[in-house]
């Protein structure tokens, strides 16, 4: 039902290691996983967004770039695993991912192909604050 992207406003040219490796333990596929700037996604070539959701809990208060077609806007807020001291990173990012999986499980329940954009965004709203 979605192409999803993922990308961030101060990446670090490349992926912790601790999130791939909890990518390969429950077998995500991670064949072109890379670290990447969301201004890949801001100019008009590039894929059209219908939802912008970020994630990072500090992202909030962050200036975002301009979105082509004006997407919805969400923010569901979810702690940096790789701000955890080393040593809690494993716990971390699981703790970021089975958040993160559970908001978009609930988001999936939803017709979003059908819902009024008004709606929609209530709906996003909704669940990021769970």
């Amino acid at each position: 039902r979605f192409r999803a992207f993922s990308a961030g406003s101060f990446p670090k040219g490349a992926i912790n290691p601790d999130a791939i490796a909890l990518l390969e333990r429950i077998e995500y596929p991670i064949a072109g996983l890379r670290s990447k700037s969301w201004d890949e996604f801001a100019p008009s070539d590039a894929p059209e967004m219908d939802m912008v959701i970020t994630v990072c809990a500090s992202a909030a208060g962050e200036t975002c770039p301009f979105w082509p077609g004006a997407p919805l806007r969400a923010h569901w807020g979810v702690d940096d695993p790789a701000a955890a001291p080393e040593d809690q990173w494993e716990e971390a990012f699981r703790t970021a991912y089975d958040l993160l999986d559970k908001k978009a499980e609930a988001l999936l329940k939803h017709p979003i192909e059908t819902m009024e954009p008004g709606e929609l965004k209530a709906t996003l709203d909704r669940i990021g604050r769970t």
